[in-house]
C-alpha cells in the first residue's frame, strides 16, 4: 500500500437551488438553497466533500485553502487540517471560511477511503450500523395542511419516531400550530426550534404550554445560541419531559466546548458541513462523550452518516426537508429511510455519493 499520495487539482462550484415553497422559521425566511460541492485528486482518486453555504465558498476552498494543502499528502488529514485553520486566521476562521473548510476536509476524508477502497464509516470504525433520523421542517411559512401532510408523511413513511416544526414567527399562533402538529402525527414525539426568536422569558412560557398541550419533547434553540446563559437558564427551568438542544451555529471545538461546560443544553448538536467537516464532527463526538452529553447531527444528512455511524453517544441525525430534497436530486447514493433510520451502503467507498454533474447544471452559478 502507498503511504505517500500527493494531494493534486482542488476544484469547488456553487448550486442555486429553489425550494419547493416558500420557507421562513423564527427569525428568517429564504427561497434558495446554495450548495457549494468540493473536489480534490489524488492517486487516480477524487474525494468529494460539500457545504451548504454561500458561493463565494468557492473562491475560499481553490483560493487560500487550496494554497495550504499544496504539496501534502492524502493520508495527512490532521495536518492539512491544521494548515486550512491557519490559512484563514487573518480573514477569521468561523462563518464562510469555517463553511469552506469543512467541504474541503470532507473531501480529503473521502478521498483517503477510496485510496483504501473503504468505506469512510468503516476507516473510522462503526459503533452503530444505522443511525436514527427526525424528519425536520415544518416551516412557519406552511398553512395547517402544508405542516400536517409533511409531518405525518415523515411518520408513516419513513418511520420517523420524531419530528420537528419551526416556530417563532407569530408566537401568539404558536401553541394552536403545535396541537395541529401534534395531532397529525400520533405517539410519535414533537420537537420545536425557534431558531434564537424567543426571549428567556418568552421561551419558558412557551416550553411549559407546549410540554403540557402537545408532550413537547425538544425545544431548539429557545433563545439564540450566542446568549450561552440564557440558553442555561431555559434548560435549568424548562419542564423535566422537554430536552434544550443547540450548537447548528458551532464553527470551531471550542464554540462546541463552551457551550458544554456552561452546560447550557442537554443535547448537543454539530453540523459537520460548518464545524471543521468529518474532522470537526469527530472532535464533537469526542467532547460529548466526556461530557456525558448526547450528540445530534445538524441537517446534511448524507455528509454526516458515515461519522454519524462512528461517534459516541449519537442520539440521532436530523432529515432536513431542504437538504434530503437536494441530495436526492444531486447525489447518486444518497441514503433512503427506513424504520426511521439511515445505514450506509457498505459496498461503496467514502462517502458513497457521487454527484450528478449534469443534473446539477441548471442550478450552477
Amino acid at each position: 500500500m502507498r503511504v505517500s499520495v500527493p494531494l493534486g487539482t482542488v476544484r469547488a462550484r456553487a448550486y442555486t437551488v429553489p425550494t419547493d415553497a416558500p420557507e421562513a422559521d423564527g427569525t428568517f425566511s429564504w427561497s434558495e438553497t446554495t450548495l457549494v460541492v468540493v473536489t480534490v485528486d489524488g492517486g487516480g482518486q477524487r474525494g468529494l466533500g460539500y457545504t451548504y453555504a454561500a458561493a463565494p465558498v468557492a473562491a475560499l476552498v481553490t483560493g487560500p485553502l487550496a494554497e495550504a494543502i499544496a504539496g501534502q499528502h492524502a493520508f495527512d488529514i490532521p495536518l492539512c487540517h491544521r494548515l486550512m485553520v491557519n490559512a484563514v486566521r487573518n480573514n477569521g476562521r468561523s462563518g464562510l471560511a469555517g463553511t469552506a473548510i469543512s467541504a474541503l476536509d470532507a473531501a480529503l476524508w473521502d478521498l483517503k477511503a477510496k485510496l483504501l477502497g473503504l468505506p469512510l464509516a468503516a476507516l473510522l470504525g462503526r459503533a452503530r450500523d444505522a443511525v436514527p433520523i427526525y424528519g425536520s421542517g415544518g416551516f412557519t411559512s406552511y398553512n395547517d395542511e402544508q405542516l400536517t401532510r409533511q409531518l405525518r408523511a415523515w411518520v408513516e413513511q419513513d418511520g420517523c419516531r420524531a419530528v420537528k416544526m419551526k416556530i417563532g414567527s407569530h408566537p401568539a399562533d404558536d401553541p394552536r400550530r403545535v396541537r395541529v402538529a401534534k395531532a397529525a402525527i400520533g405517539e410519535a414525539a414533537l420537537f420545536v426550534d425557534a431558531n434564537g426568536a424567543c426571549s428567556v422569558k418568552s421561551a419558558l412560557h412557551l416550553a411549559h404550554q407546549f410540554a403540557a398541550e402537545a408532550g413537547v419533547a425538544w425545544f431548539e434553540e429557545p433563545v439564540s445560541s450566542d446568549d450561552l446563559d440564557g440558553l442555561a437558564q431555559v434548560r435549568d427551568a424548562a419542564p423535566a419531559c422537554m430536552d434544550v438542544a443547540a450548537g447548528e451555529y458551532a464553527f470551531t471545538i471550542d464554540d462546541i466546548h463552551h457551550m458544554l461546560k456552561r452546560r447550557a443544553v442537554d443535547v448537543q448538536q454539530a453540523d459537520a458541513s460548518r464545524c471543521g467537516g468529518i474532522t470537526g464532527f469527530l472532535a464533537a463526538g469526542t467532547l460529548c462523550d466526556a461530557h456525558h452529553i448526547d450528540l445530534s447531527g445538524h441537517c446534511a444528512p448524507a455528509l454526516h452518516l458515515h461519522a454519524a455511524c462512528a461517534v459516541p453517544r449519537l442520539r440521532h441525525l436530523e432529515w432536513f426537508h431542504d437538504h434530503v430534497r437536494i441530495e436526492r436530486m444531486l447525489f447518486d447514493g444518497a441514503p433512503v429511510p427506513k424504520d426511521g433510520a439511515v445505514a450506509p451502503d457498505l459496498t461503496r467507498p467514502g462517502l458513497g455519493l457521487e454527484f450528478k454533474h449534469q443534473d446539477a447544471e441548471p442550478y450552477a452559478r
